[in-house]
């Protein structure tokens, strides 16, 4: 578990915001992650929401310079099992139950599971996370539920994705188990639609400047 656990460090340590991607049209993806990537974003978390996901998946980890290519919104060994043929560098599920934990075990790519609450997170302790999705992170209360989680679960480092913007993101990155957060902020629908890859860049370079 360790050498995963560092393999996963490595790719969240890449920047402060994870790019939390729905994408509808897989013709969108590599433009939308050279945009990304070009603004200093290379990790990017393709959800599995969407019939597009794992072409999307695949066309970004195999054409584009620098992407580091994840799989988010991962429910059963299925998908994680999909996800991996695609090309996925790095697995995110919103949950954790044991199917998942089992099938990655098995798998070379790391898991960054979900978990909402202190007993959640002490579960996954005891299977050897220790790096933990941590959703959704405004409704589950916040910046300040975390916090007070550091020292009862010091060690244990924390993605918050869920309801995180611009506006509030710092409050999460100044925590000391914070190593990012994941956002939709940085492709906005809209821009995606105009294929404005410039303004997603933009986007993009502002996030990039976030610093725990």
């Amino acid at each position: 578990m360790s050498g995963k656990t560092e393999n996963l460090l490595t790719v969240l340590n890449l920047q402060p915001v994870v790019p939390v991607l729905v994408v509808d049209d897989a013709a969108s993806a590599v433009p939308l992650a050279r945009a990304l990537v070009a603004g200093g974003l290379k990790a990017i978390e393709i959800t599995l929401r969407t019939p597009a996901a794992l072409e999307a998946i695949r066309l970004v980890a195999n054409e584009v310079e620098g992407a580091v290519a994840g799989a988010g919104t991962i429910l059963n060994a299925a998908q994680f099992d999909q996800a991996v043929e695609a090309g996925s560098q790095f697995i995110v599920s919103p949950g954790t139950t044991r199917e998942l934990l089992d099938v990655a075990a098995q798998s070379p790519v790391p898991l960054l599971p979900g978990a909402a609450t202190a007993s959640e997170a002490m579960a996954l302790r005891e299977q050897g996370y220790k790096v933990l999705k941590f959703f959704p992170a405004e409704q589950a209360g916040g910046a300040a539920y975390l916090k007070a989680l550091s020292s009862p679960l010091a060690g244990t480092l924390f993605c918050p994705t869920g309801g995180i913007s611009l506006a509030n993101a710092k409050d999460y990155l100044s925590l000391p188990n914070v190593v990012c957060v994941g956002g939709s902020w940085v492709a906005p629908k809209e821009l995606v639609m105009r294929e404005d890859w410039a303004g997603i860049t933009k986007l993009a370079a502002e996030a990039a400047t976030l610093k725990n």
